[in-house]
């Protein structure tokens, strides 16, 4: 498979190189209702824009509880995400979410303070086990009843440091590695999530849930998942801050996995501080995932550490020498944000590495369709789902066609079904060529120009949704090189083009999150792109 056709495969992975459609149709079906916007309507919610560094204070001088904080972020949710606006971008509401909070509330009345994390609430994408009251479904009717038996391990150090999980977030089912006509951001459990800048766009896969959700101020910060894109694309379209961490940071213990080569969680957030203070309670070696033995020593448990707004000074950061696309409001962004970069004192250096890259596409989708049948298999012979392995999963959504695959079919599930195991040579093969020939390619770019850091868009505007014909993206994408390789990616708000959110990247070695957190901090500083959602109902 072509690179392009794997893209528009999984836009979980780079989102797409198809031509720029900015306002693309969509199909008139018998579920229009699902993506026409309702009365939208300003709230004015009295949290938007927090911090966790404002709420925090707020808490400890009693003007807030955490109880009242998480009322006030339902009553948002029902109030912008269910009515209103109908964003869509929560799938399920934790019924515990008031009873943690009120424990939290005694502990910072008692003076006991588990961090800064401590009674705030936050989301989490439909793939992470919860062993609570609440579903695992990756979005999938066939995962429906899915409660885990043990939090996953990220859940684990969440609770932990104090935080109240208040729901879970919608995705692209299956991480959007479902079919080849997937619109991102819909799931057959959870519809059609939304972009909150423009409604009738769309918010990137496949943690869309989660970028829509944290954008849209309805919890403080959120988890998403990425393989290849899901946490930078939806990040960079839907206005906000998203880190996809070195593979190997952060556990994959007990989150539906595509690929045990690129799979990581990681933070999704308004500002580069709260990602920051995300990553440093999610951080950590967990001996159910030997991946992140290969971190010990190399993780930080506070990576505001790196919060510098001189941090650009004198690094060299490498810039794509081949232009991306032609469209002149998302070049006028990268121009700009290259001069914001240069007058931080950063040295830009023009490099040539993504068509390199971009060759491996092929190998890439390979290598994932064997990682996740393996990954899935292994996953659901233990889960408490009624579906047991993907080749259930398939019959399925095979024998309840109607309400499962309404839109678009399964032939990725379908596919990834055929593949031979991990020990097959076609796979091993695959994975020398796109993640061992990734990794080489840009040491020897880092090594070769004495780069700090790559950065370049993350990602065009978001296209529109379309449910029949699938996502169209544009040739603007960042997602791929750190993605394939397991490299840390950062993105953050570099402004907008037709009113829609653009994102500036900036990826590095292994386990450079914290220099690449304090790039971003002094860009974001510098530039300050972050606006608000408009929740207007469509682009014309």
């Amino acid at each position: 498979m072509k690179r392009r056709s794997f893209l528009t495969t999984a836009t979980l992975a780079s989102a797409g190189l198809t031509t720029l459609i900015i306002t693309g149709c969509t199909s008139s079906t018998k579920k229009d209702q699902e993506l026409e916007p309702a009365n939208v309507i300003d709230t004015n919610f009295e949290l938007e824009e927090e911090t966790i560094a404002s709420l925090g204070e707020k808490l400890a001088s009693g003007k807030y509880t955490s109880e009242q904080l998480v009322q006030l972020y339902l009553k948002r949710i029902e109030t912008v995400d269910k009515n209103g606006a109908q964003l869509n971008s929560v799938i399920e509401i934790n019924p515990d979410a008031i009873a943690i909070a009120v424990a939290m509330d005694k502990e910072i009345k008692a003076g006991k303070s588990r961090g800064p994390l401590h009674g705030i609430p936050v989301l989490i994408k439909d793939n992470i086990d919860t062993a609570d009251k609440m579903q695992t479904t990756a979005g999938s009717l066939a995962m429906v009843g899915n409660i885990a038996s043990k939090d996953a391990f990220v859940v684990k150090k969440l609770r932990e440091s104090g935080a109240i999980i208040i729901g879970k977030t919608n995705l692209s089912e299956w991480a959007n590695f479902r079919s080849t006509q997937s619109s991102s951001g819909w799931s057959s459990r959870g519809g059609q999530t939304k972009n909150p800048y423009i409604l009738d766009h769309n918010p990137c896969g496949s943690s869309a849930g989660s970028g829509a959700a944290v954008s849209a101020n309805l919890c403080m910060v959120a988890i998403g998942t990425e393989t290849d894109g899901s946490i930078v694309c939806p990040a960079s379209v839907n206005g906000i801050v998203g880190i996809k961490p070195t593979v190997g940071l952060v556990s994959r213990s007990g989150i539906i996995p595509i690929s045990k080569t690129q799979d990581t969680a990681g933070p999704m957030a308004r500002t580069v501080t709260d990602a920051a203070i995300l990553l440093g309670a999610i951080a950590a070696i967990d001996q159910d995932d030997a991946i992140t033995l290969e971190s010990n020593g190399k993780n930080h448990k506070d990576y505001t550490l790196f919060l510098d707004i001189n941090a650009l000074k004198g690094k060299r950061i490498g810039i794509e020498k081949k232009p991306q696309g032609n469209n002149k409001y998302i070049n006028a962004l990268l121009d700009n944000a290259i001069s914001v970069l240069k007058q931080q004192g950063a040295i830009i250096v023009e490099i040539d590495y993504i068509d390199k890259i971009n060759a491996f596409g092929e190998a890439e989708f390979e290598v994932l369709q064997y990682e996740f049948k393996n990954g899935l298999n292994n996953y659901l012979a233990k889960a408490n789902a009624k579906v047991k392995n993907l080749k259930e999963v398939i019959d399925f959504n095979n024998k309840n066609e109607d309400k499962a695959m309404p839109y678009f079919k399964q032939e990725t599930l379908e596919s990834s079904n055929a593949k031979k195991g991990l020990e097959d040579k076609k796979y091993l093969e695959a994975l020398n060529q796109s993640f061992e020939g990734s990794k080489r390619i840009l040491d020897a770019v880092f090594k070769a120009n004495k780069l700090d850091a790559i950065s370049g868009i993350t990602m065009g505007p978001a296209c529109s949704i379309d449910v029949i014909y699938g996502d169209r993206w544009g040739g603007y994408s960042l997602t791929s090189p750190a993605a394939i390789s397991g490299f840390p990616h950062i993105t953050v708000p570099c402004g907008q083009a037709y009113d829609l959110p653009v994102g500036l990247s900036f990826f590095g070695t292994p386990y450079q999150e914290g220099e690449l957190i304090g790039l971003g901090y002094a860009y974001e500083q510098a530039s300050k792109k972050r606006f608000k959602p408009a929740l207007k109902a469509s682009f014309l």
